[in-house]
C-alpha cells in the first residue's frame, strides 16, 4: 500500500477495517501482500488506470466484506450497492465478480435496472413524467419481482432473474433474457438503493437550478409514494455501500462521460435532449437531501476527479 498516493484520511479507515476484517491497518496490508495473484489482477484488469485509492479504499474493503459473510454462519445474504450514475459501480461489481472467484466466493452484482418493469407495462408507469424519460426514476421497477427473486434465492440457493436490455425498442427497452445462478453473496446495485420518502414540506423547498416547475414538484409526489414499494426490498439487505460524490453536481459530468464512451464503444447512448432530459430527471426527480438519509454502513465520498477523500463508517 502507497501511503503517498492515498488522500483520504487513515484514522477513519482504520477504524472502517478494523470493524470488518478485526485487523489492525499494518495487519489489513500483510493480508492483501499475500494475496498476490489478486492485486496482480487489479493491476492487469486496470492496466495504468489502477488507483490505490480505490483498490485500498472500495475493492479490497468490499472483497473482505463478501468473503466474512461467506465464512460466516450468516447464509446468502444481500450487499447494497448504491451509488450515483457514473459513479463506476458497474466496474466496481465486475471486478468483485471475478476477484471473489480468485477465494472461492461466488458473487452475483445484479442491478436493479434489470428488474425495470416489462415494456407492456412500463408505459403505464411512467406516464407524463415532465422529464419525457422512458425509465429510471422509483415506479419504473417490478420491486415485488426483486423481493420474490431473492426470496427465492434464500431459500432455495437459486437466483434466477430477468435481464433488461436498454438497446430493444429503439432505446426504450425491454426484459431480453433470464439468469440463473447460485451465487454465494448477492450484491444489489442502484443509483437510488436505500433511499426512502420523506417529508412533503422537504420535496418543495429544496432549491434545484434551473427552479423545479410546477409539473415536477407535483410529479415528486408521485415518485414519493413509489418509494414505498421499494421499503421490503431496502429490507432484505444485509448492510449498504453507499458512494456518493461530495457534491451532487459532479453526476453530471460523470454520467455524460459514461454515456459518450457507451455510444463510442456500442454506437448507441443517450445524447443531445435525450440526455439532457435523463440528466434533469437525476436532479429532480429525488430530493438530493434524501442521499444524505440512506442507512448506509459505509461511506465513502469521492471528489470532482473521483478520488476518494472519505472512507468511513456512517453514524
Amino acid at each position: 500500500m502507497n501511503l503517498k498516493k492515498i488522500k483520504f484520511p487513515l484514522d477513519n479507515y482504520e477504524i472502517l477495517i478494523e470493524e470488518i476484517s478485526g485487523l489492525k491497518l499494518d495487519e489489513w496490508i500483510s493480508f492483501w501482500e499475500k494475496e498476490r495473484e489478486i492485486l496482480s489482477y487489479v493491476s492487469e484488469y486496470y492496466g495504468y488506470k489502477c488507483r490505490d485509492d480505490w483498490l485500498w479504499g472500495v475493492v479490497l474493503p468490499l472483497l473482505y466484506d463478501v468473503y466474512n459473510l461467506k465464512r460466516s454462519k450468516k447464509k446468502r445474504k444481500v450487499i447494497g450497492l448504491s451509488a450515483l450514475p457514473g459513479t463506476g459501480k458497474t466496474t466496481l461489481g465486475f471486478l468483485i465478480e471475478k476477484l471473489s472467484l480468485k477465494m472461492n466466493i461466488k458473487v452475483s452484482v445484479v442491478s436493479m435496472d434489470d428488474f425495470y418493469l416489462p415494456f407492456s407495462e412500463m408505459n403505464f408507469a411512467i406516464k407524463d413524467n415532465p422529464w419525457n424519460v422512458s425509465r429510471g426514476f422509483p415506479g419504473s421497477h417490478s420491486t415485488y419481482l426483486i423481493e420474490d427473486r431473492i426470496l427465492e434465492w434464500k431459500n432455495t440457493g437459486i437466483f434466477n432473474y430477468p435481464v433488461f436490455d436498454k438497446s430493444l425498442r429503439n432505446g426504450l427497452g425491454d426484459r431480453s433474457s433470464w439468469e440463473i445462478k447460485s451465487p454465494d453473496v448477492v450484491i444489489l446495485e442502484g443509483w437510488f438503493l436505500g433511499v426512502n420518502q420523506i417529508s412533503s414540506e422537504e420535496i418543495s423547498k429544496e432549491k434545484v437550478k434551473p427552479c423545479l416547475y410546477s409539473h415536477e414538484v407535483e410529479y415528486r409526489l408521485k415518485i414519493q409514494k413509489n418509494l414505498n414499494e421499494y421499503f421490503k426490498v431496502w429490507q432484505l439487505i444485509e448492510k449498504i455501500w453507499q458512494i456518493k460524490p461530495k457534491e451532487f453536481s459532479y453526476m453530471d459530468d460523470w454520467k455524460s462521460d459514461q454515456e459518450n464512451e457507451m455510444l463510442k464503444l456500442k454506437g448507441n447512448a443517450l445524447v443531445d435532449e435525450n440526455l439532457k432530459n435523463f440528466l434533469r430527471m437525476l436532479n429532480c426527480s429525488i430530493p438530493q437531501e434524501s442521499f444524505n438519509e440512506i442507512n448506509s454502513r459505509y461511506l465513502i465520498i469521492l471528489n470532482k476527479n473521483r478520488e476518494l477523500i472519505s472512507v468511513d463508517l456512517n453514524n
